[in-house]
């Protein structure tokens, strides 16, 4: 499984045609103590960089982008009753949806950890 994060600091976990989306560890210590979590719908389609999420905080509400286009196959039920899901574990349990990939080429602009990790660093 490979992971790529976008500047707006959302990743994706590629496993063949699957992505599963969540925020970065870095934008929910940004966001403070997560107070609602809406996910995007089984079968919606999206685009890159569309707004596909929303999460909100004590301090601010913010758009979740989706990092590659495709259709949502699932999304995450327990953030409903948990949302501080995220806040626990962003880059895990803490997920948003999973959508099959339509175009798996989007994924050569996105950045590697290793990348990503050097782009929080300037921040």
């Amino acid at each position: 499984m490979s992971r790529y994060f976008t500047e707006d600091h959302e990743w994706v976990d590629v496993d063949g045609d699957i992505g599963t989306v969540g925020i970065s560890e870095y934008a929910q210590s940004q966001l403070g103590d997560i107070v609602f979590v809406e996910v995007p719908d089984e079968g919606k389609d999206v685009t890159k960089g569309d707004e596909a999420a929303v999460v909100e905080s004590v301090k601010a509400a913010s758009d979740v982008y989706s990092p590659v286009s495709g259709t949502v196959i699932e999304g995450n039920s327990d953030l409903a009753d948990n949302p501080a899901l995220v806040n626990e574990d962003p880059e895990g349990d803490g997920w948003f949806f999973k959508l099959t990939l339509s175009d798996a080429s989007e994924l050569e602009g996105l950045m590697d950890e290793t990348a990503y990790a050097a782009f929080v660093a300037k921040l």
